[in-house]
């Protein structure tokens, strides 16, 4: 499952697939694609800066055709390309968008931006009840690879919620009492890279032959050691970060003094 076994009957040919976008590791599909991403910020972001209309009619399109070119590179497959990066694009564009052309202040106390938090607000809802209790089962992976028209309703729904509750300080109360969640973010490249690492070991570790209770205990186990990994890594780095930083200006002063 972890595809471990064919990199290492042929780590050049399997590194090859990698750069070529033909196949990715087990779990880690999603790290090469924000590579992808990151490389094309140097040119996605000035574009979006002037034409965000232009930018978001291309990012759609991308998205709409994303089943076609993925076909293209080989990554067509659930099992060679977990998320399809032509897809996936659409919710970074959307960010980067936001970020670079937010709502103005005075739109936030309309009468059109309160009807669309409430409609937020029940999509989520809705979402929510039907996962729960109408598609028990596991929905296809092809939704998930190709960034369906749910999921994509379901994640601006999911942001303008949490907008709301930005805006109306919530989310700074609940970071005032839990720092340590604070951390995570604020280390989140090393936690996002190493939570990924960690779910390797832990799903690894985790018995797979369990069933019923035993399993949802073995389960939750496993979710309790990861979270509380990805916790003491947050943690560590700060601190590494925080004895750098001390260092650098005990050179700096020491250098002045001198």
């Amino acid at each position: 499952m972890s595809g471990w076994a064919s990199f290492a009957t042929h780590p050049v040919r399997e590194t090859f697939h990698v750069v070529l976008l033909a196949r990715q590791p087990y779990l880690s599909s999603v790290l090469p694609m924000y590579v992808i991403f990151a490389l094309c910020v140097p040119a996605a972001v000035p574009f979006a800066r002037r034409a965000p209309l232009a930018t978001l009619v291309c990012s759609l399109l991308l998205w709409a055709f994303a089943p076609l070119l993925a076909a293209l590179v080989g990554a067509s497959t659930f099992a060679n390309w977990p998320l399809n990066p032509f897809a996936w694009q659409l919710m970074f564009v959307f960010g980067m968008l936001c970020r670079l052309h937010p709502v103005p202040p005075g739109f936030r106390t309309s009468q059109t931006a309160r009807w669309l938090v409430r409609c937020a607000f029940a999509a989520v809802v809705l979402f929510a009840a039907v996962k729960w209790f109408v598609l028990t089962q596991p929905i296809p992976g092809t939704m998930k690879q190709h960034l369906a028209f749910a999921r994509v309703v379901n994640f601006i729904g999911i942001a303008m919620v949490a907008a709301y509750f930005v805006h109306r300080g919530t989310i700074a109360r609940i970071a005032a009492r839990v720092p340590a969640v604070v951390t995570v973010g604020r280390t989140g490249l090393v936690c996002f890279v190493g939570g990924t690492l960690i779910s390797v070991i832990v799903g690894t570790a985790t018995p797979h032959a369990l069933h019923g209770a035993p399993a949802f205990v073995a389960a939750l186990a496993g979710d309790i050691v990861a979270i509380g990994a990805t916790l003491m890594l947050a943690r560590a780095w700060r601190g590494t970060l925080g004895r750098q930083k001390e260092k650098a200006r005990a050179r700096v002063n020491g250098a002045g003094c001198g």
